[in-house]
């Protein structure tokens, strides 16, 4: 195939999931649904959160950024798909192309290091509940979410401008259904080799870095869960990371099994449907799995849609039913 230079073409072909025609209006109706659901889940979270000054503590702080961040997360891949189905098109532009990839990737990460930086302050808060204040102070929380911004942000422009610097040959056709950085290393001519490594090393250490958190977090946790004589005091310092725990596994696992399932079929197809898990599915349980193990949460949404008469109560931010 003859390779081409960037400024010798304009566009990408997203084939997305199918081109049956049949297909495209219930495709379209389902992640319309999923798009409206994660947007109004997450937006209540925030809400909740802003509205109730007995949730401006660190857990609710970082709860609401990672609501933030997965609507942002969604509306990176969602719109465009919708908009190309309800246009019956399939083109993407080569600057929308790469915008959209550095997007994904800046949010993905971003999810990555918050859910990191949520295991920390369970952390803290079941293994130094005396000290929790003290560590988990505004300032250091502040700096947290702004460091995984600074990384996050670093880490896309770094391969956004790897897959800048390729040439691409004349099959521009993306077997997924975004812009995704793999998919579109391989659709070059160029060598590719530098573009690989870097997708290597960064899958270890950006991505790997805060699981390792994550785990060293939670060794920890169990640690000191094992070491409560009470059977309630284990269930309830258990529950307060329950949530947590169950997006991480949700996140990670999904996102493993993509890699898993497409380095064994080499399938195109079945990443792009795998993708859906962590990519679409998990911001939209977010809300859902948060709200309903909750008690705060659910207490906050019914006094801010006025279901439930202000009551005022002390309030501890270390072990409570929170994410």
């Amino acid at each position: 195939m003859e390779p081409r230079n960037n400024t010798q073409f304009s566009k990408f072909l997203l084939l997305g999931f199918s081109e049956e025609p049949e297909l495209q209006p219930l495709i379209f109706g389902l992640f319309l649904s999923i798009y409206l659901i994660t947007v109004f889940g997450n937006l209540l979270i925030i809400l909740a959160v802003s509205s109730d000054s007995h949730l401006h503590t660190p857990m609710f702080f970082f709860l609401s950024n990672l609501s933030f961040v997965d609507i942002c997360f969604i509306s990176t891949t969602i719109p465009k798909m919708l908009w190309n189905i309800q246009m019956q098109s399939q083109v993407i532009t080569y600057e929308g192309c790469i915008t959209q990839m550095y997007f994904y990737i800046l949010f993905a990460e971003l999810d990555d290091f918050l859910l990191a930086v949520m295991a920390y302050d369970r952390y803290v808060a079941i293994c130094h509940p005396l000290h929790y204040t003290v560590i988990m102070n505004p300032r250091l929380c502040g700096c947290l979410v702004l460091g995984s911004w600074v990384i996050s942000a670093t880490y896309s422009l770094l391969h956004s401008l790897m897959v800048l610097r390729l040439s691409f040959c004349s099959d521009l056709e993306i077997h997924h259904f975004f812009c995704e950085t793999k998919q579109l290393v391989q659709l070059a001519c160029y060598d590719t080799f530098l573009n690989n490594t870097t997708l290597c090393f960064g899958a270890v250490i950006i991505g790997g870095g805060p699981l390792t958190g994550i785990l060293y977090s939670y060794s920890k946790i169990v640690s000191s869960i094992c070491g409560i004589s009470s059977a309630h005091g284990k269930y309830k310092a258990f529950s307060t990371c329950a949530s947590h725990l169950s997006i991480v596994s949700l996140f990670y696992f999904s996102g493993l099994g993509v890699y898993l399932s497409s380095a064994a079929t080499h399938s195109s197809h079945s990443s792009a449907t795998g993708s859906v898990m962590y990519t679409v599915v998990t911001p939209m349980l977010n809300p859902f799995i948060y709200s309903l193990r909750n008690k705060d949460i659910k207490r906050a949404l019914k006094r801010f849609f006025g279901m439930e008469t202000f009551i005022k109560r002390p309030f501890s931010p270390g072990l409570k039913n929170c994410p």
